[in-house]
């Protein structure tokens, strides 16, 4: 894959070796993320951010890997503060942001949305989520998190044996992680959902085209067990049609501390790809786990930053150049991790 100039919009898109070459990226500029170290590399470049769903990790986080590397960030927050609800077009509205920013991350709630905003822009496209359909900055921070926490057990992302809990048809993050999973060898994932709620076939397919290990349950004891990572999602209301239909899925498969320790091998990573519904009648992921050293998912979203800079950077071509401008912070901010 030619990173530079490209629009990143699936996971398709990546081959193995796309994939090490970002997280070997992000790695090194894990002291520019970590706010020990300065960059300008992107000076006088602008992002346009462009989130016609509600977002907190992504939007934030591309903003910040945008300014951590130099750069200046423009949002639009929603449709309705756009002229989009005037009726302005898709493709109207790509040729002319496009020609105020240097790159944009668009997301929307239509599936095959910023493929078609890319077809009309003029500077590259990240999608930064459509609807139920796909994610891949997500995924690929998801990826980089779970190698991370399994070096920690001297393991790799070959031979790992995952559960995915929860919304699988609707989450687009998932539906993301599994194409990249799909990457490596001796891939086992556990899929663990009601039934109205699996994995779609397309996905499935593509799974077992690849020689991945699929098992499939409704039972979250049962699914967890002997797994290295356990990859939690809420129920995606908003993509249901009938809101009332997503609360019967609500706290069927909620993970606390008493389910975890009866069925999990010490070492098992929690994740999630956040937001998770901390309500009561929802609750997939409990705060009870908030002292467990395997619960990943601050750490998680942490990683987002380093892998969203290494991605602007190589689709705007300076990985090469991020040095030249590197000064040591004349601040300190205490962070415990």
């Amino acid at each position: 894959m030619d990173f530079s100039g490209s629009h990143i919009l699936s996971i398709d898109q990546f081959e193995r070796s796309d994939v090490e070459k970002l997280f070997s990226l992000a790695e090194s500029l894990e002291p520019y993320s970590n706010k020990e170290k300065i960059t300008k590399v992107l000076d006088g470049a602008i992002l346009g951010n462009m989130f016609f769903e509600p977002s907190t990790r992504t939007r934030i986080s591309f903003g910040a890997s945008f300014n951590l590397l130099g750069g200046s960030v423009r949002e639009i927050t929603e449709a309705g503060s756009s002229s989009l609800a005037k009726g302005e077009s898709l493709a109207d509205t790509a040729q002319v942001l496009s020609g105020y920013s240097d790159i944009i991350v668009l997301r929307h709630p239509d599936e095959g949305s910023v493929r078609k905003f890319s077809e009309s822009s003029r500077v590259p496209v990240i999608n930064g989520g459509d609807g139920s359909n796909e994610h891949p900055s997500q995924a690929l921070l998801d990826l980089y998190t779970i190698k991370k926490e399994l070096s920690q057990n001297s393991k790799t992302v070959d031979g790992l044996k995952i559960a995915l809990v929860g919304d699988l048809k609707f989450g687009r993050a998932v539906h993301s992680l599994c194409k990249i999973l799909s990457l490596y060898d001796n891939v086992k994932i556990k899929l663990i959902s009601p039934e109205e709620l699996r994995l779609p076939e397309k996905d499935t397919q593509l799974l077992q085209s690849k020689n991945v290990t699929l098992e499939e349950t409704e039972n979250l004891e049962e699914g967890i067990k002997d797994v290295d990572i356990i990859y939690v999602t809420r129920v995606q209301e908003e993509r249901f049609k009938n809101k009332d239909d997503a609360k019967k899925y609500k706290g069927l498969l909620s993970l606390n501390k008493e389910i975890y320790t009866a069925n999990c091998e010490p070492n098992t990573v929690i994740m999630h790809p956040l937001p998770r519904d901390s309500r009561k009648h929802a609750n997939e992921l409990d705060s009870d786990l908030y002292e467990n050293p395997n619960l990943a998912i601050f750490r998680q979203a942490d990683n987002g930053i380093s892998i969203r800079m290494a991605l602007f950077a190589l689709v705007l071509g300076v990985e090469d150049q991020v040095e030249k401008t590197s000064r040591a912070v004349n601040w300190h901010v205490t962070r415990d991790h």
